[in-house]
């Protein structure tokens, strides 16, 4: 029997010498440890006093499981230290307990000296150790003292099955499961419960199918653990069917297996289904757990149903559930995605604990609503609560920066995932090259992508997008190409941006090519990729293809519409875009800003003020006025329509105006000959620190040409250059020919395009050979229009202005020569065409025209005005006109006498 000696210096009694036992002492100890796992300490020594006459005396077993229950493991080492002071020689029992306390407290490495010290070490040693190891990610070490175990149990395979499958390796887990039945090892119900969880993971449904025979086999399927685990790994497996049927036949059910199959319909996308098992569970008076919560408000997100949400989370107060973290994150997400972020702010705000996941909820939750700078600012909070980061949140962030165009934030963040490693995770990767691309920042995000280690499709389509957003149609198509070597399948993203990097260039050729792969993809029908196409084959000129592809698209939405449209716009068919506009309205599909913004530039094309107000009225009833996307359409729209008194009404009443606005209403006054006016406007945008851009200064500079402000006009184009950083463009420089043509003279204009850092095109040339007319400047107008032709030598403009030019000199020859070579060159003038909006029917006239209906009556009444100007004494000035039929016939005669000599 023990000998027992007080100690002075701590409250315990510890024993001093090892003696052998006595059965009695053997039974005692045994039954003390049975009492331990089930009463209280004191409970379990006062079993004693029948047995002996001294006070209770605690053993070290107890003492170091009583340490194991404490936050502070000094306690435990303390009591190890006087074990040890002691002399006392542990048990096998004796050194597991306290190889348990270690490990209790992640202190490994003493565990791991307790156990190589232990002269002989049972299974129990082992599977601690196993045990402790795997749950603190040390899965290599646990995997090597699990093969030096001399004999396993159930519960060491248990262990490192488990060890595998909690640090991310459910592969090996079930490696081991079949080794483990290959060992004569028989699994019990844990067992099951973890393999049929790493089926879960891995989505192995033929080997979930296989343990559950031999859960059959073994006769424990009517355990409800083992059959909870059944449930969720159908559901997992997407086997919803299977798994709703196992459920129904299970003898017994508890909420471990109700939560199962909720979770399941949940990630399966049956939010209804879930929803109806959540209340058919109730009625059954099951209760509610946290997770099952959690379940309930993933549907009711999924659904976007927050008026469902919010009576559930009024049974969540109710049980006193709200405050808990996991089930309030899950609120939290659910408001969120309801796009009700006050309701997701106001439970952030109660709840009393804030994880990781419910930061990274929030964050998104900002992102996903278009919050961007919303969600930094909380992401700079979630910083300062020190609760770390992880892939969702630096994911998240970096979607913000992207949206918010927050550039300088972005780059910090792509510092932060480098210093954490989190940078090596794929989505993050990609998170970060997006995030430079919608910023700009194309060279950082080639950089980014060259160096990442792996690509999935993802990563394709970021650089892609980042490169077609950028106007590198060029490398956008490289890297398309690229990208298929590579073995990846393009989807429809990555379609849809290669298709606008092809309508970017014009570029049919590689269109239809694109569109084979397309059609090869079965993606063809697609109204996304559709769109795509018909926008692409509109900028490429080719509208009947884009009507049979519209009308071939089985599901058109808006933005199929919105491309028609659009691309009947672009190419200035008005009145097919606005006949496209009414099918759109008769097939009952409501226009959003974009339609409103195309259809009203298609009305300042054909000067429509009509149906433009009509737009307008409608635009007002649907409080789409405040957009300054619309807004500015409109101020355009009524200044090409001549009503720039309306215009600038329309101007004032923008509640927010940006430099297109601006630039819209100074080019209107500018074309309509009220320089004065635009160079106000020009002032007072100045003034309200609105910086400009390249258009606006050709509208000043043309204001400047209109009024013959030639100091003003110099003054302006030198500003640009010199206070704002911007360099003139051939426009500016087009404009500047007509100020300085005007005022100063041919030749000054003549040396300033001789000057310009690029080329002259053919408009600027055209605007010097206007100025020669005013000057009446042969020799100049002669320079003009020879280096027109060079350019474009289709230009009718070039031998008409020219012509008119010889005939102000009295040079008929000269005028007859140029009209010989306008007809042998199949050239003719391009006859005018008015147009005026009577009764919302648009009427056309060309000179010679007979189309129109009433084409009688016009001409009729046309003869009556030349009557009556002619007796107002008006005489037609026909010394710049010849009969072109006389001089058709002069050229035949002679022909005719050069081909007889």
């Amino acid at each position: 029997m023990h000998i027992f000696f007080p100690s002075s210096k701590h409250p315990y009694w510890v024993p001093t010498k090892m003696i052998i036992p006595t059965p009695l002492f053997i039974a005692q100890q045994n039954l003390i440890t049975t009492l331990q796992r089930s009463l209280s300490p004191p409970s379990a020594l006062s079993f004693l006093s029948p047995f002996s006459t001294s006070p209770p005396k605690p053993t070290f077993s107890h003492t170091f499981q009583q340490c194991s229950k404490r936050p502070d493991p000094n306690a435990g080492r303390a009591a190890h230290a006087r074990m040890l002071a002691s002399g006392f020689v542990p048990t096998a029992f004796v050194t597991n307990c306290l190889i348990h306390m270690y490990i209790t407290h992640s202190d490994l490495d003493s565990a791991r000296r307790v156990f190589d010290r232990m002269p002989q070490r049972d299974t129990v040693s082992y599977n601690a150790m196993i045990s402790g190891h795997a749950n603190n990610g040390r899965i290599d070490i646990a995997r090597s003292l699990f093969l030096q175990m001399p004999v396993r149990d159930a519960i060491s395979w248990n262990s490192i099955i488990s060890g595998h499958l909690h640090n991310g390796d459910p592969d090996e887990s079930l490696y081991l499961f079949s080794k483990m039945a290959s060992s004569g090892s028989s699994p019990d119900r844990a067992t099951f419960a973890i393999v049929l969880k790493s089926c879960s993971l891995l989505e192995e449904y033929e080997a979930g199918v296989q343990v559950h025979g031999m859960v059959v086999k073994t006769r424990i399927v009517s355990d409800v653990v083992t059959g909870s685990a059944l449930v969720d790994m159908y559901a997992k497996c997407r086997k919803l069917g299977d798994s709703v049927s196992f459920f129904r036949d299970m003898p017994e059910r508890n909420w471990v297996s109700w939560g199962a199959l909720i979770g399941g319909c949940v990630q399966n996308e049956r939010f209804v289904d879930g929803l109806e098992l959540f209340l058919e569970m109730q009625r059954e008076g099951v209760g509610v757990s946290q997770s099952l919560y959690a379940s309930v408000f993933r549907a009711c997100a999924g659904l976007s149903c927050l008026r469902l949400g919010s009576q559930f989370h009024g049974h969540a107060l109710k049980n006193n559930y709200s405050r808990d973290v996991v089930v309030g994150t899950a609120i939290l997400d659910m408001y969120a995605k309801g796009n009700n972020l006050d309701g997701a702010m106001r439970v952030f705000q109660w709840l009393p604990k804030r994880t990781l996941q419910t930061w990274n909820a929030i964050v998104v939750g900002f992102v996903r609503n278009g919050q961007g700078e919303g969600a930094m600012e909380l992401f700079q909070a979630m910083n300062r609560s020190d609760v770390g980061v992880d892939e969702i949140s630096l994911s998240g962030v970096l979607s913000a920066c992207a949206e918010a165009n927050g550039y300088l934030q972005g780059l910090q963040l792509h510092c932060l995932a480098i210093k954490t490693g989190i940078i090596l995770n794929i989505c993050v990767n990609n998170a970060v090259l997006d995030m430079y691309g919608k910023c700009g920042a194309l060279a950082e995000a080639c950089n980014v992508f060259e160096e990442m280690r792996q690509r999935d499709a993802v990563s394709w389509n970021a650089i892609i997008t980042a490169l077609e957003q950028n106007e590198q149609y060029e490398e956008t198509l490289m890297h398309f190409n690229q990208m298929l070597r590579c073995g990846m399948k393009a989807d429809d993203f990555t379609y849809g941006s290669v298709l606008k990097a092809c309508a970017g260039l014009c570029s049919l050729d590689f269109g239809i090519k694109v569109h084979s792969k397309i059609i090869k993809s079965e993606l063809g029908l697609d109204s996304f990729i559709g769109s795509a196409l018909v926008d692409m084959y509109c900028k490429c000129g080719m509208m009947e293809e884009a009507q049979k592809l519209h009308d071939r698209i089985q599901k058109r939405t808006l933005v199929s519409w919105n491309a028609i449209i659009s691309g009947f716009s672009f190419l200035k068919q008005s009145e097919e875009a606005q006949s496209f506009f009414s099918r759109m309205l008769g097939m009952g599909l409501k226009p959003d800003n974009f339609t409103y913004a195309t259809v009203l530039d298609t009305c300042a094309n054909l000067a429509m003020a009509g149906l433009g107000k009509q737009i307008h009225a409608q635009i007002i009833k649907l409080k789409l006025q405040k957009d300054v996307f619309i807004s500015s359409t409109l101020v355009d729209m009524y200044a090409k329509c001549g009503n720039m008194q309306d215009s600038f009404l329309m101007f004032e009443k923008m509640v927010e105006k940006d430099f297109v606005s601006w630039n819209v209403l100074i080019c209107g006054y500018a074309q309509h000959g009220l320089g004065m006016e635009a160079l106000r406007v020009f002032e007072r945008m100045q003034f309200e620190k609105v910086r400009p851009n390249h258009a606006t200064f050709v509208g000043v500079l043309r204001a400047c040409a209109h009024v013959g402000l030639v100091d003003e006009g110099i003054f302006y184009f030198n500003s640009m250059v010199h206070n704002y950083q911007l360099e003139p463009q051939l426009e500016h420089y087009s404009c500047m020919v007509d100020i300085v043509g005007r005022s100063k003279g041919v030749y000054e204009a003549l040396n300033l395009i001789n000057g310009m850092p690029y080329e002259a095109d053919a408009v600027t040339w055209r605007t010097l050979l206007s100025v020669c007319k005013i000057h009446r400047n042969v020799d100049v107008a002669e320079v003009a229009a020879a280096r027109i032709l060079q350019l474009d030598p289709e230009d009718s403009s070039a031998y008409i202005l020219l012509s008119n030019i010889y005939a102000d000199a009295g040079r008929w020859g000269e005028v007859s020569q140029l009209r010989r070579i306008m007809r042998q060159s199949g050239l003719k003038k391009e006859p005018g065409c008015s147009w005026i909006e009577v009764m919302s029917e648009m009427h056309a006239f060309l000179v010679g025209d007979k189309a129109h209906p009433k084409f009688t009556e016009i001409y009729n009444r046309l003869d009556e005005l030349y009557g009556e100007m002619k007796l107002a004494g008006y005489v037609p000035d026909v010394e710049f006109f010849r009969d072109d039929e006389e001089e058709e016939n002069q050229e035949q005669q002679e022909e005719f006498v050069a081909g007889n000599r």
